[in-house]
């Protein structure tokens, strides 16, 4: 993270009186970072930079995407204790969030079998690179950072433009590398969608059976090659399996991020 991310967090924390951090001698002390149960983890990276900062040693031996168990020590610490209480909570809010969301999102890669995962731009302001970077971690895909990295006809533009007009201004609009991608939620509109030639199709809160009828149509007018296909709105755990087997090639879901609940890591001194 950039330096001045790290300073923003870290004032953010320690305030402007932290009389907690200075009532013990700052005599040196080992800590360890534990985890609490299992999970897959996230956030070693942003944790060693905050350990760091305030100049405690950490190592670790897990990596980003790692399973880890019950118990399993995250990092070994040898610093002051001052300096390691004024880290503690910091670094533990990024081991935890990402953690969580890397276990949730492993839980659904595992589940969809071949079909992609991807999260959405439902994430925590300020904290989004964060939270996507422990999607990937957790093995599904970030699908757009922001509003430029492609282009998506929602259905408040086809409201405001309709479905041909929305597409035919985003071709005249987009760079040559921007994919362009359309939400649908009826089955003429998957067909009116693949002739006018987008990269992407969403398939937006639609059942799998409507799911299934709108690939039909759309391989019967010969409109399939080349069109990514993909599922989002209304699926979990429950029913990923279900939309998993529809013939579309990614699904995303926005609880990867704004569901996920954090992975219960502490750290003791010891």
């Amino acid at each position: 993270m950039l330096l001045t991310e790290l300073e923003r967090f870290k004032d953010e924390d320690s305030g402007y009186n932290d009389i907690s951090s200075s009532i013990v001698p700052d005599c040196k002390v080992q800590a360890e970072v534990i985890a609490k149960e299992d999970g897959v983890v996230a956030g070693l990276a942003e944790a060693a930079q905050v350990f760091e900062y305030f100049k405690v040693l950490s190592t670790t031996e897990f990596t980003d995407g790692s399973s880890i168990k019950r118990n399993d020590v995250l990092f070994v610490l040898d610093g002051g204790a001052q300096s390691i209480l004024k880290a503690e909570r910091l670094a533990l809010n990024f081991l935890g969030r990402m953690s969580g969301i890397a276990t949730m999102t492993r839980k659904y890669v595992e589940q969809a079998g071949n079909v992609r995962i991807a999260c959405t731009r439902k994430t925590t302001p300020g904290f989004r690179k964060f939270e996507k970077k422990a999607v990937i971690a957790g093995g599904g895909d970030p699908h757009r950072f922001n509003l430029s990295d492609a282009v998506m006809i929602k259905d408040n533009h086809i409201a405001v433009l309709g479905l041909e007009k929305a597409v035919k201004k985003a071709k005249t609009m987009a760079s040559f590398t921007q994919k362009i991608e359309v939400e649908v939620e009826t089955v003429d509109d998957a067909v009116l969608a693949a002739g006018s030639g987008v990269d992407i199709i969403m398939f937006d809160n639609m059942t799998v059976d409507k799911i299934k009828e709108s690939i039909k149509s759309i391989s019967k007018k010969g409109l399939r090659g080349g069109i990514i296909l993909e599922a989002s709105g209304g699926i979990s755990l429950e029913n990923i399996d279900e939309y998993a087997r529809c013939g579309v090639d990614v699904i995303s879901a926005g609880a990867l991020t704004h569901s996920s609940r954090w992975l219960d890591i502490s750290m003791r001194i010891k």
